[in-house]
């Protein structure tokens, strides 16, 4: 009778990590990797020596001392006593303004247009079709300086808001358009409206997690469940009964025309070279992503469409519920590059003298101080650090949207 053993455990060699391709991988790898940081080390030791060789030397002492110059926008406080530190913060939330503000309109117009591109009615298709051609074959420096000179030289002058009944010339009693920006009300918090505002955050979170679950039962029962006005009256109720019991707690600040004879007071200013900005920036990208929404719906089998009009459903229930959703996972990965060139092209502000981080942290406080290696070293940092978020959130949701096989 024979008895079965485990062959004997072969001993490793150092030949292996060429000749067995179970380690060859990993080998060509770590030399890739070790000749990298070599170069790298390299590079930097020779920065270092030429620095020392002229009498420099990299230091970020200077992010302490006074700033001296004032910035026209900003979110937080600032002086032009304040330090560089507090410049480059100033300039770091106004490139995430314009960001955020450009990729969430950019997404809205993106895929309004690409829907409509596949309209069945001639004229709105060709029109869409005109507008894609058009902004994404023009460089969108140029589409910022057209906003921009629309924005200060056709635009009426504030005191052409100064007149006998100076309110009427406002839009709704409250809104100018001028050639030094846009005039809207600010909205006053007394200490109880961050009740109100913290409810209608809550309310925001309550619409998704309704349509989430309206989705969930209508895969799992076919019930289909309302969506408009539910998540209308989870938006606003709350909030509003809130905002009624608490004793409106929230109040408007407008642009007042008769508290000076030659500007508006009040209210908060945007200057025309934010809207500039924002908007050229918006509508570029929207070009682009309504290409890839195009795109994304085209994947789809037209036999989807068909097997849901079968079951009754309206080509807008077809859209939301069916065509989406699959397309989704076609649609979000070149977005995603959409929404890093955004970001990136936000640095385009310097031409029409919005100061974001390019403008203060790589503009000014560069030919101040004359630290060159440190200021660019930093603007690299927060762009790399901020496409490296915004890749990974989008790259998460992707995730999420993606075909789950069983």
């Amino acid at each position: 009778m024979s008895t079965l053993t485990d062959p004997p455990v072969e001993s490793f060699r150092l030949s292996q990590l060429i000749n067995d391709t179970r380690y060859r991988s990993y080998t060509f790898q770590f030399i890739a990797l070790f000749c990298l940081i070599g170069l790298m080390s390299y590079l930097g030791l020779n920065l270092i020596e030429n620095l020392a060789a002229a009498g420099l030397n990299i230091s970020y002492g200077f992010l302490g001392e006074p700033a001296g110059y004032d910035i026209n926008q900003r979110l937080i406080e600032y002086d032009s006593q304040s330090t560089h530190l507090r410049a480059a913060m100033v300039g770091v939330l106004n490139t995430l303004l314009v960001a955020v503000l450009g990729c969430f309109f950019a997404t809205v117009i993106g895929v309004i247009v690409g829907v409509l591109r596949l309209s069945k009615n001639w004229l709105i298709s060709k029109l869409m079709a005109v507008y894609v051609e058009i902004f994404r074959n023009v460089p969108v420096l140029i589409w910022i300086l057209i906003i921009y000179f629309v924005m200060t030289a056709v635009m009426p002058s504030a005191r052409d808001y100064l007149g006998e009944d100076p309110e009427r010339n406002l839009i709704f009693g409250m809104i100018a358009f001028t050639n030094r920006g846009v005039y809207v009300p600010a909205l006053v918090f007394e200490p109880a409206g961050w009740v109100v505002l913290g409810v209608f955050l809550a309310s925001i979170i309550g619409v998704f997690a309704y349509r989430r679950y309206a989705t969930k039962l209508l895969y799992d029962t076919g019930k289909l469940l309302p969506m408009g006005w539910p998540s209308l009256a989870i938006l606003i109720l709350p909030a509003l009964v809130v905002f009624l019991i608490l004793g409106q707690p929230i109040t408007l600040d407008r642009p007042d025309p008769l508290a000076n004879r030659f500007n508006l007071q009040g209210g908060t200013a945007i200057l025309g070279s934010f809207v500039a900005l924002w908007l050229a920036l918006s509508i570029y990208t929207a070009a682009f992503i309504a290409e890839n929404v195009r795109a994304g719906i085209l994947a789809i089998s037209s036999g989807q469409t068909e097997a849901a009009a079968s079951l009754g459903l309206r080509p807008g229930r077809i859209m939301n519920l069916v065509i989406l959703p699959q397309a989704l996972r076609v649609i979000i990965p070149p977005v995603i590059s959409q929404y890093l060139n955004l970001t990136k092209n936000s640095s385009l502000a310097i031409a029409v003298g919005y100061m974001d981080l390019t403008g203060t942290l790589g503009g000014i406080t560069l030919n101040q101080t004359g630290r060159a290696i440190e200021c660019v070293l930093l603007l690299m940092l927060f762009y790399l650090i901020i496409s490296l978020s915004i890749s990974t959130i989008m790259n998460v949701y992707n995730n999420t949207v993606r075909l789950k096989e069983r």
